[in-house]
């Protein structure tokens, strides 16, 4: 071997490495977006219950103040009393819990006051809840984007030094991925639509759960093979790996998270050996995962700089980061 061809190899393995770091932090990245999504449509909510509490207290108080009125014109002292000798809003309320004078239409509309004014409050405590949260958010993804760049551009300095070596590689893997891929579309146009689970308990956890109903999502991924990886993407113009999982089963109508821990959460669990074409992959601590098309292989967008390509499940990284599969 060449002390070119062997600096070559030993920037890729440390590049992999990256890879694998940056992959991993895309996805907390992605996840922390899916937080703030999450908080946006909480405080959307609290904004349209708070406008509705503001307009019921403002009612209530219009009816108050319509009581006390008919009340001084009536010359009725049992209400009037309690108010004419209340310095606040908050007193009267005191005052006629503690009173038995007061009639039940009084009683009636202090309740309402009073619920109304604790469903407000609860409303604006909630906002600013969700506004604080969500500034801390908003500074972390800051955060975690800035690193994210940092690596990446580490890593195009690395290639930078090995870029013929790259040039290379990257061409015997284009054949290599031609070669995967007549294979694999022969080996799915063959496969029966639902195959029945094969026994066993292999690793990654999970059982035998019904057969998927999902292998249509195999040909949505595939139509996607050569795509760039793009950290936080899920179109067609660009993907990371939970991204391209999202998008390929939101075509076949299943919602997912734009986040492959939280898609981990979703569907059955799935032992290795009785995986199916549709199932979802996952590695790295879930960091990472892809959608497994049958024979061992799965189609997955790998990490910045690679494009969406079918890898073996049983091969080098992939296998020995293997935690387990879903079937949605």
């Amino acid at each position: 071997m060449s002390s070119k061809q062997a600096e070559a190899e030993e920037v890729l393995a440390q590049i992999e490495a990256l890879d694998m770091e940056v992959g991993a932090a895309v996805e907390e990245y992605n996840g922390a977006r899916v937080m703030l999504e999450r908080i946006h449509e909480q405080q959307e909510a609290n904004e349209r219950h708070l406008r509705i509490a503001r307009k019921s207290y403002a009612r209530a108080q219009d009816a108050l103040a319509a009581r006390i009125h008919l009340l001084y014109t009536s010359g009725d002292s049992s209400t009037l009393e309690i108010l004419l000798g209340s310095t606040s809003i908050e007193d009267f309320l005191a005052r006629v819990d503690a009173t038995s004078r007061v009639s039940e239409q009084d009683a009636r509309i202090v309740s309402e006051i009073r619920a109304v004014r604790a469903e407000v409050k609860k409303r604006e405590a909630e906002l600013e809840a969700a506004q604080a949260r969500q500034a801390e958010i908003v500074a972390d993804l800051e955060q975690r984007k800035a690193a994210i760049e940092a690596r990446l551009a580490e890593r195009e300095s690395m290639l930078a030094s090995i870029r013929e070596e790259i040039e290379r590689i990257e061409a015997e893997e284009r054949r290599r991925q031609a070669q995967l891929q007549a294979d694999a579309e022969a080996r799915l146009a063959n496969q029966p639509a639902t195959p029945a689970p094969t026994a066993g308990s292999g690793g990654g956890g999970g059982g035998n759960p019904p057969p998927s109903q999902y292998g249509g999502v195999v040909g949505v991924a595939m139509q996607f093979l050569g795509v760039p990886y793009v950290w936080g993407g899920a179109s067609p113009s660009g993907f990371d790996c939970s991204g391209l999982v999202m998008y390929a089963f939101a075509q076949v109508g299943v919602s997912l998270p734009h986040n492959a821990a939280m898609q981990y959460a979703y569907g059955s669990p799935v032992s290795r050996s009785a995986l199916q074409a549709g199932d979802v992959v996952f590695f790295n601590g879930l960091g990472h995962n892809g959608i497994y098309i049958g024979g061992g292989q799965f189609v997955h967008a790998p990490h910045t700089g690679d494009v969406v390509k079918i890898s073996n499940l049983n091969e080098g990284w992939y296998s020995s980061t293997y935690v387990g599969a879903r079937r949605m």
